[in-house]
């Protein structure tokens, strides 16, 4: 009898060059891991392993994840942990101010793990971030990236959007179809309605949305996405390489081109977005604060008004 021979691991596929970065190593990454730690706050920029970590950490620009860092769910997609959260930090509100100040941040975006265990979905708590955000540094812009808030999101959205925030994002993350698989635990046409809602209850406040590409998505399947956003009168929609955290994730199904996302964003463009950002390694919180002066002064543009 011939001895058995192990079977040989198929080849980890190698990325193209146009996605590749370099480990970050700078001082100013350093001082904002270090000034995270010392506040006890978490990072969707370390929990969802984002490419752009070096280069935002450098210039002092963080994604503060609030409500702990462990979600109530479990996306094929998502780099979070899934298990059941601890309680809610009362000290959380005012840890993130803090922190956005000793930065000197001029606009921070917070975000958190889903919280289907709590009875708001956690939406108190961010009410709370912006209020000490906006007592603390009143000129501080806020861009919020919220869950869906599961069957609560009516209520929670009220809550939120009184309390003002300048930017509400939340990503449909990729096309109806493939929800079943890759985000199981939502519903495309209640996150659409979500957004849909916070232009109706305060159309000043600037709404976000952004899409995976590479999961095996059609192309014309991404066109009605953009289409379903407009009738959302979403402002801003954001398009980036979906990029596997784990060998228990999804697996890539293509390497989206810089070319094919450049067409996707002259497409998008012409279906009248405020701002579109789109390239394999645009993420929601890439360059937000740059982005969102483009997206107030194409507001203005369009509405004829002189900037002071």
């Amino acid at each position: 009898m011939n001895e058995m021979t192990p079977l040989a691991r198929p080849p980890r596929e190698r990325k193209p060059d146009w996605i590749r970065v370099k480990a970050p190593t700078s001082a100013g990454f350093a001082a904002t891991r270090a000034l995270m730690r010392s506040k006890s706050l978490t990072t969707v920029c370390e929990e969802a392993a984002c490419p752009n970590i070096g280069e935002c950490w450098s210039k002092k620009h963080a994604t503060v994840m609030i409500l702990g860092d462990t979600c109530t769910r479990a996306c094929a997609f998502c780099n979070v942990k899934t298990g059941m959260p601890r309680a809610v930090d009362p000290m959380e509100p005012k840890n993130v101010a803090d922190a956005a100040a000793q930065m000197g941040l001029n606009h921070i975006v917070i975000t958190s793990v889903d919280r289907d265990d709590l009875p708001d979905g956690g939406a108190k708590q961010f009410v709370k971030v912006i209020e000490a955000i906006r007592n603390a540094n009143p000129t501080t812009t806020i861009e919020i990236l919220t869950p869906d808030f599961r069957n609560k999101h009516e209520a929670a959205v009220e809550a939120i959007v009184a309390a003002r925030p300048d930017v509400y994002n939340h990503n449909l993350e990729t096309v109806p179809r493939l929800y079943p698989t890759i985000r199981p635990g939502a519903r495309y046409y209640a996150s659409l309605r979500l957004l849909e809602s916070v232009k109706k209850l305060d159309p000043s406040i600037f709404t976000k949305s952004g899409v995976m590409l590479g999961l095996g998505e059609e192309r014309l399947e991404i066109h009605q996405v953009m289409d379903d956003m407009r009738s959302a009168d979403i402002d801003f929609l954001t398009m980036g390489q979906y990029l596997q955290p784990t060998p228990r994730h999804a697996k890539v199904a293509e390497f989206v081109t810089p070319k094919a996302f450049d067409a996707y964003a002259a497409i998008a463009r012409a279906k009248g977005f405020l701002l579109v950002a789109s390239s394999p390694l645009t993420r929601s919180s890439y360059h937000a604060g740059d982005d969102f002066e483009k997206m107030r002064a194409a507001r203005e543009a369009k509405l004829g008004v002189a900037r002071g």
